[in-house]
């Protein structure tokens, strides 16, 4: 790990758990949690919050703008508002995602929760997630809290991770080693 990785870890886990702390402290735990992801769903819907985000060409006041006209539209106030601005003027909304998996991932702990990366194909139905987190709870004993994403260059199957474990079934995974088989044989 860098420099500049380790010092936007700590910043960010610092952050994370200022929050967590605050939301635990004021029994919030899921609103805050709820609040996060809507603010999540705006990020991933608008290239131009991103580059807000991420742009140091943007000053302060500007960004502090922007995100408390976005925050005032979206109803996200409280905590998580009041921590997005807090964020926003001590110009570290350039690492506010990992705030919030920071966040998320005390919550888990707090819950006796692991955290999932379930990457497919195509998008999979609720059924299929439910029946892809019993499983993994009969094979940890824990609950099981699911990120779930799709790439459509796997062709077919899924990649799942589980802390330091994955699972990858992936037809592109199958059909690269097939490769590999092919040209050591040839």
């Amino acid at each position: 790990m860098s420099d500049t990785e380790t010092v936007v870890f700590g910043v960010a886990e610092r952050y994370a758990t200022a929050l967590f702390e605050l939301a635990k402290e004021a029994d919030q735990l899921d609103a805050v949690a709820a609040d996060l992801d809507r603010f999540d769903a705006f990020l991933a819907e608008s290239a131009d919050l991103k580059r807000l985000i991420r742009s140091q060409v943007f000053s302060t006041e500007e960004q502090l703008r922007a995100i408390t006209a976005l925050l005032d539209k979206s109803g996200i106030g409280g905590l998580v508002g009041n921590f997005i601005k807090l964020v926003a003027r001590n110009r570290r909304l350039f690492v506010i995602a990992d705030m919030f998996r920071g966040y998320r991932a005390q919550l888990a702990v707090l819950r006796g929760e692991l955290g999932a990366d379930i990457v497919s194909a195509v998008p999979l139905s609720s059924a299929q997630l439910e029946d892809v987190k019993a499983a993994l709870k009969d094979v940890t004993g824990k609950n099981i809290r699911v990120n779930a994403r799709v790439d459509a260059s796997l062709i077919g199957g899924l990649v799942v991770k589980v802390g330091s474990r994955m699972i990858d079934t992936s037809l592109k995974t199958k059909l690269d080693a097939l490769k590999i088989a092919l040209k050591e044989v040839g």
